[in-house]
């Protein structure tokens, strides 16, 4: 394997993509994770605030092995 430095999304990327398809559970545990979305394109839109508190789970499966 060469010898490079990932960051966090990219070696989260490529695990996922390594996974996908295999029967693969992905579990992220938020606590109070504040995520600011704009409302539109604007140069200076206003922002809706999401707060995420909880878990979210990402499951993949090969449709192939029914």
């Amino acid at each position: 394997m060469p010898d490079t430095h990932l960051t966090w999304p990219e070696l989260a990327a490529q695990l996922y993509d390594k996974l996908t398809g295999r029967g693969a559970e992905i579990t992220y545990d938020f606590q109070n994770l504040e995520v600011y979305v704009p409302d539109s394109h604007v140069e200076s839109p206003t922002f809706a605030k999401w707060k995420l508190n909880g878990v979210l789970k990402i499951r993949t499966r090969d449709m192939k092995q029914g």
